[in-house]
């Protein structure tokens, strides 16, 4: 059982697909949550512009 563990740790077969995976994960995350800010910071700017639009035309 000791030889099995001492083998099981020293394998790194794995790794570099969960570390790509982890990162991914991490990166997928970071998108969202930047998309979600620059939106509402987007539809306030928007509606902010279009109000001064509609006020200058007088017709």
């Amino acid at each position: 059982m000791l030889r099995f563990l001492t083998k099981f740790r020293k394998d790194e077969a794995g790794a570099v697909t969960v570390d790509w995976v982890v990162i991914t994960a991490a990166v997928v995350g970071m998108s969202a949550i930047s998309f979600s800010v620059l939106e509402n910071n987007s539809l306030t700017l928007m509606n902010a512009a279009g109000g001064a639009i509609a006020n200058e035309n007088d017709f």
